[in-house]
């Protein structure tokens, strides 16, 4: 089966790499499917969006990833966010607890930033927002 090279990284920390056989993102563009062979391309992360990654095994890693760039070259895919979190690592109870906060502070530029980071950590831990 083909496989992809995937490096993703926060500015904090590497988060995971290793082979792939598909990455799912959402960019500024819209949700982008990436298969061994596909076209390069550079893309904006939407904001608050999550990437999932379908690892050899076939089992998902699925990111909450804030900011950046997912870049798709002949040798892979590299995701350079912002911050990112995996799934697993993600605290719920924290997440919607953030939300909330953010959610009464209104329609203020950080709060809305904020409240979409809340939003996807809770959707890549598989919570409703």
């Amino acid at each position: 089966m083909a496989t992809l090279q995937v490096e993703l990284v926060a500015v904090e920390r590497k988060i995971w790499s290793g082979e792939a056989t598909m990455v799912i993102a959402r960019t500024t563009e819209g949700e982008l499917g990436v298969l061994p062979g596909h076209a390069p391309l550079l893309g904006e992360l939407a904001p608050g969006g999550v990437v999932t990654i379908r690892t050899e095994s076939g089992d998902d890693l699925v990111v909450a990833a804030h900011g950046g760039f997912l870049s798709v070259t002949e040798g892979g895919v590299s995701i350079l966010a912002e911050t990112a979190e995996i799934s697993t690592e993600i605290d719920v109870e924290r997440a919607r607890e953030a939300l909330r906060r953010a959610e009464d502070e209104g329609d203020d530029p950080e709060a809305l930033a904020a409240a979409r980071r809340a939003q996807s950590r809770l959707r890549a831990a598989g919570e409703s927002a």
